[in-house]
């Protein structure tokens, strides 16, 4: 069995995603996959349980057998923190871990390891990734995006000096077409003569940062107005509409790609001008119901409609909490990243670096 350590050094940096197009194409290599998050700052409650998020994603698309709450080592809880600072009852929770691997790795042929949100994370547990990749001999693959060119560099090197030896490799992701030709003309030759291997540069595609309407919707924990049906449709950019209209309309038809427009539910002249450019979704604050011709225009031009209870600026930051976040939920999305990962990443070398042959599939 090997397993491979994916780890992140900014939060939205991927890893989920990463784990996700790594998994399948080791499943579609022949490979059986096992997955554990060892530690999770998130709780979240699935079946009346608590679990990650991410892990629970993760179960679903892989198509994972275990129980999706054994895919956690520890879910840290107020209360657990509490215990393990102040020594109360103080749990072994790098041994809970350890025995978690033990499980999800029992019949597989690889397991992923999901990290936190940096390499930061976990320390003041006794669960920063150097310290459970160390006590499971495993290797580190180090997800980054580019930010700029020297925090790129800088990243990559603190990522070498926390994790030495195990570090198998690292990957660039939300590259800026602009930037490609430093990161893999300068960038990658810089890292790898200090033996930091750029396993893959990935190029940033506004699609995969984009939400979907029903996802708007359960953040939000809004209300369908109309066209309940299209909450698969993709939100990359918002525009608040919170100006005049005069102010609004060319700000809403200046932002490219798919938008949704954000405004109170009592500005039926920003709700019907927004409707008239190329918006695809309203989202409608203070839970104040808009007039019927605001609906009507809505169903006419193919428009969802939320209604949230927040006001304007609370909406807008409980968005972009969750917005810049890889989400592959939709089928198209994950393919798109998968079609990424096969024309940008290494396969062969992270498969030599694990110590994996090849089965199904010849590894591009």
């Amino acid at each position: 069995m090997k397993a491979l350590y994916i780890t992140s050094l900014h939060t939205f940096s991927g890893k989920t995603a990463l784990c996700l197009g790594l998994g399948r194409r080791f499943q579609a290599d022949g490979y059986e996959v096992g997955y554990l998050k060892p530690l999770s700052t998130q709780p979240f409650q699935a079946g009346g349980r608590l679990t990650d998020e991410d892990a629970d994603f993760v179960w679903r698309t892989l198509g994972l057998s275990e129980d999706p709450c054994d895919l956690v080592g520890v879910v840290l809880t107020q209360k657990l923190l509490l215990e393990a600072l102040t020594g109360a009852a103080p749990p072994d929770l790098l041994a809970q871990v350890k025995a978690a691997f033990e499980r999800v790795s029992a019949g597989k042929d690889v397991v992923l390891l999901e990290g936190g949100a940096s390499l930061r994370e976990g320390f003041s547990v006794g669960l920063g990734t150097p310290v459970v990749a160390e006590a499971r001999d495993v290797p580190a693959l180090a997800v980054t995006y580019f930010y700029d060119r020297m925090s790129l560099l800088d990243d990559c090197l603190v990522a070498k000096l926390r994790l030495g030896e195990r570090l198998l490799g690292v990957m660039v992701n939300k590259v800026p077409d602009e930037e490609m030709d430093f990161v893999v003309n300068v960038a990658h030759p810089y890292l790898e003569s200090r033996d930091i291997p750029l396993l893959g540069a990935l190029p940033l595609r506004q699609q995969l940062q984009a939400i979907s309407v029903g996802e708007l919707a359960d953040v939000l924990q809004g209300e369908f107005l109309a066209l309940p049906e299209k909450r698969d449709e993709l939100i990359e950019h918002l525009v608040v509409g919170a100006m005049s209209v005069e102010q609004a309309l060319p700000r809403i038809r200046r932002v490219p790609g798919t938008k949704a427009v954000i405004t109170g539910g009592d500005r039926a002249d920003m709700q019907l001008v927004a409707l008239e450019t190329a918006v695809k979704c309203l989202v409608l604050t203070g839970h104040l119901r808009p007039m019927p011709e605001v609906l009507r225009r809505a169903e006419d031009v193919g428009v969802p409609v939320l209604l949230v209870r927040g006001n304007t600026m609370e909406t807008v930051e409980a968005i972009e909490r969750v917005f810049g976040k890889t989400r592959l939920g939709q089928r198209a999305k994950l393919e798109q990243f998968e079609a990424l990962l096969a024309e940008h990443f290494d396969f062969e070398r992270l498969y030599e670096g694990m110590g994996l042959g090849r089965r199904n599939n010849d590894i591009s």
